[in-house]
């Protein structure tokens, strides 16, 4: 029989007729319109009863039709149409439905068992709702506890559709009624209840979740439903579902509302994504309340679009909280701003919302009410967070006099209190300074501030720390990032003690499952440290760093080290180390010994064709222009066989004799590993295919690799053939035409005209204007040494005259002419001497 959801009772009181048990309907009871047993009798003038409400309809429709009010039984028009209370039977029909009711109930209670056939239990779950939505005040009646606990048992039935009914039956019996609400929260029942959130039909979902917002009505029972485990998720979900009758998703939101009045729910709603309930109470709480929640605050996992929402929420509120007295406010208030502060975006809204004030005052203010160390330490974390987003600092005032973070006395007091503090926090200092050296706009404050506190030595001694690797590589990254513009000064403090020096290879040459950020940056520091620091270079010598940065080269490129983050500069930053060598070549014999032994020049002529690593193709190419330019002292230059007897007799007859393996460039017998020789280690090709490169700093180093062939002493003729052999003219003169820096340009002048000084090609070249032009831009701005460089290649292609060569000339002919008077003088034919 269907359903409904009237409060008329006509189902209940038709079906009452064909129940057994039930008592018979008087005919008294029915009134004539409805059909159904009345609620309010009145009767009219002529003795007919009818329900009020039904009458009234009556009337009002013989109104609209324009006809009298009559009687709906006689059809007789009524002269009064006064509307008499039947009391006496209303109260009959009250006692009546009374004790059907009661008859109802123990049916009901005899037939919930869940062995009994599902459609007596239906019938029986449907009568208690029946007569709960009826009869209101009669409500104690299905308080009974045994009645109630019947109906939550039918929870545990195996049909689907006694469930669902059983929870509509739960709803309206809990509804108003805190008692009835108590003893189906008993036992394990709200566990169960929650448990219909995911396994039940969506109607079966929507039933559950409008039990449980009955009971969350009771404030005794939201404690216990929000620590039923997946309760307060599950509602959360609901409540962002796209696929649940909106009817649930309502109902869910107004639970959770209702949930809210215990904090362990508020927690618990914040930890599964609802977060609002929280950062209100953290508004508008109590103090302890405002602890509670800003303490949690700092524990919950938040994603970074969360982070912006609670920064700009509740941000200005915890900065309040990091300047009152309390330090119990204090402290929740910086672990909450640590969690939301770690995202660029929130971060900058702490920012804007005045964090950093607070923050110094907090780290350098020693006296009454001070932060202690601990706390301090995480106000240093936070500092470190906000630095490393990279926010225009200057702008941004922290101290009483319109200081700014970047400002020196800020800076100053920032390295004083890293020398005055613990392990701990020093790390966490450190971190703001690498934060601060991280930004081209404020690092040169930092220096500065570092040369002027003479803070350098201090600072490297952090680089032997063994118990505390969070400050060694705080310690280490910022020496790399001051490291360009403080080489000097950081060789001279690395020289100073061996240990330190000892400590930063140890880190780079340690066996680690993948390439660490710490090996990386103990890289970078080394590379940036001046190449030509001879001491330094021998020292790395002698305690055999280059012979281990090889093997870690070969273990990276070989795919032996493995390290997506850091590997590929971790790659450069050894290459760049490795090729610190090449510089001590001219000075140290050790160093040529080491180059030879090791073959590095085909170490860097196989590092060239690392394609998409700039910095390890310029490294490679500068590192073999300094082992080329040693070619020429370490070519060996072949011993001839002494002339035999007739020749030394007769020099017409002798012959230069031929030997084999004779270099073109460098006229002895060369070789890569032994004399560094680019020629024969087919070099020549790899860098003409740099010159084609998008960074002008590798095309510049390339160049100056190729120049090496073609420099004095050598057989300059034969390296412009070379070149020219692997197509490298061409590239050459384009780098002089695009005349990207003055650098390029110096270099490509210097090429050039050593090109031009093979006819064929000066010929050829010279009908190019754009190069004609190129030179005479050179020649008319360039630095005195070039524009003398661009004359003579100017001079090659015709474009200038050449005046010493007519000079010479004219005084040759002049000698001549001289000679020719003097022999006719003397009566002697000069055209004999001619």
């Amino acid at each position: 029989m269907a359903e409904s959801g009237s409060w008329d009772g006509s189902q209940s009181d038709n079906s009452s007729q064909f129940e057994p048990g039930i008592d018979n309907i008087y005919e008294a009871f029915i009134c004539p319109l409805t059909k159904q047993v009345m609620h309010d009798p009145v009767t009219l003038e002529n003795g007919q009863t009818f329900e009020r409400e039904a009458i009234e309809i009556w009337f009002k429709e013989c109104r609209e039709n324009g006809q009298p009010l009559s009687c709906p039984i006689t059809s007789k028009e009524l002269s009064v149409t006064d509307l008499s209370p039947s009391i006496a039977l209303r109260n009959t029909i009250e006692e009546w439905r009374a004790r059907n009711d009661a008859l109802k109930l123990d049916i009901a209670r005899q037939s919930l068992y869940l062995a009994n056939a599902e459609a007596n239990i239906l019938l029986a779950l449907k009568n208690v709702r029946d007569i709960c939505r009826n009869i209101r005040k009669i409500k104690h009646r299905v308080r009974n506890p045994q009645l109630v606990r019947l109906i939550t048992d039918m929870l545990k039935s195996s049909s689907h559709e006694v469930r669902y009914k059983a929870l509509q039956t739960l709803q309206v019996v809990v509804e108003g009624d805190d008692e009835s609400k108590a003893i189906v929260a008993e036992g394990d029942n709200v566990r169960t209840i929650v448990k219909f959130l995911t396994q039940e039909q969506s109607k079966g979902r929507e039933a559950a979740v409008s039990v449980l917002f009955e009971l969350s009505k009771s404030e005794s029972l939201c404690e216990k439903i929000g620590s039923v485990r997946g309760a307060i998720i599950l509602l959360v979900g609901l409540t962002s579902s796209k696929s649940e009758m909106v009817s649930t998703v309502e109902k869910a939101d107004k639970t959770l509302t209702n949930l809210e009045v215990s904090e362990d729910n508020v927690r618990e709603m914040a930890s599964n994504g609802r977060l609002q309930p929280l950062l209100a109470k953290l508004l508008e709480g109590s103090p302890e309340t405002k602890i509670s929640m800003a303490s949690y605050l700092g524990e919950l996992a938040l994603n970074n679009d969360v982070r912006v929402i609670v920064a700009q929420t509740v941000g200005s509120s915890l900065i309040d909280l990091m300047r009152t007295r309390n330090m119990r406010q204090r402290e929740a208030a910086l672990r909450a701003l640590n969690n939301i502060s770690t995202f660029e975006g929130s971060a900058k809204v702490l920012i804007d919302t005045g964090i950093l004030p607070p923050l110094i005052k907090d780290l350098f203010y020693v006296g009454p009410n001070q932060l202690p160390i601990r706390l301090k330490e995480v106000s240093a974390t936070i500092l470190a967070k906000i630095v490393n987003i990279g926010y225009d600092f200057y702008k941004v005032p922290v101290g009483p006099d319109h200081q700014t973070l970047v400002s020196e006395e800020i800076v100053e007091n920032l390295l004083q209190l890293t020398s005055n503090t613990g392990p701990e926090i020093q790390g966490k200092l450190l971190a703001v300074l690498v934060g601060l050296t991280s930004c081209p706009n404020s690092v040169i404050n930092v220096v500065s501030a570092i040369r002027n506190s003479a803070a350098i030595i201090s600072l490297v001694q952090f680089v032997e720390i063994h118990e505390n690797d969070d400050l060694r590589l705080a310690s280490i990254k910022l020496l790399h990032n001051i490291s360009p513009h403080m080489s000097e000064e950081l060789a001279n403090a690395l020289r100073g003690t061996v240990g330190q020096l000892a400590s930063l290879f140890a880190i780079i040459l340690e066996n680690t499952p993948t390439i660490t950020e710490e090996q990386a940056a103990a890289a970078g520091l080394l590379a940036e440290l001046p190449e030509r620091d001879l001491v330094l270079t021998m020292r790395l010598l002698r305690d055999g760093a280059f012979e281990k940065i090889i093997s870690k080269i070969s273990g990276i490129r070989q795919k032996e080290i493995r390290g997506i983050r850091f590997e590929r500069t971790f790659l450069e930053r050894l290459v760049s180390i490795l090729a610190r060598i090449t510089f001590a070549l001219t000075k140290e014999t050790q160093a040529v010994s080491f180059c030879c032994e090791n073959n590095l020049t085909a170490v860097f002529i196989d590092l060239l064709q690392s394609n998409s690593q700039d910095n390890i193709q310029m490294a490679s190419a500068i590192a073999l222009e300094n082992l080329s330019l040693e070619s020429k002292n370490l070519t060996r230059i072949p011993e001839l066989p002494p002339p035999n007897y007739c020749v030394s007799i007769f020099s017409c007859l002798s012959k230069p004799p031929v030997v084999l393996g004779i270099c073109k460039i460098h006229q002895g017998i060369c070789s890569v590993r032994e004399s560094f020789c680019l020629v024969e280690g087919q070099a020549v090709d790899k860098l003409v295919d740099l010159l084609d490169h998008e960074n002008e700093k590798v095309v510049g180093a390339a160049l100056a690799a190729l120049s090496t062939l073609l420099e004095d002493g050598l057989e300059v003729e034969k390296g412009v053939r070379l070149i020219d052999e692997a197509d490298g003219i061409t590239p050459i003169l384009n780098v002089l035409l695009e005349n990207q820096t003055e650098n390029l340009r110096i270099r490509a002048v210097w090429m050039v005209e050593r090109i031009l000084r093979i006819e064929e090609i000066a010929r050829e070249v010279g009908e190019e204007q754009n190069v004609t032009a190129a030179l005479i831009d050179a020649f008319q701005n360039a630095d005195f040494k070039t524009k003398q460089i661009a004359e003579n290649a100017l001079r090659h292609i015709d474009k200038i005259p050449n005046f010493s060569e007519e000079l010479e000339l004219s005084s040759k002919v002049d000698k001549q002419c001289s000679l020719r008077y003097k022999f006719f003088l003397m009566g002697v034919n000069s055209k004999v001497w001619f």
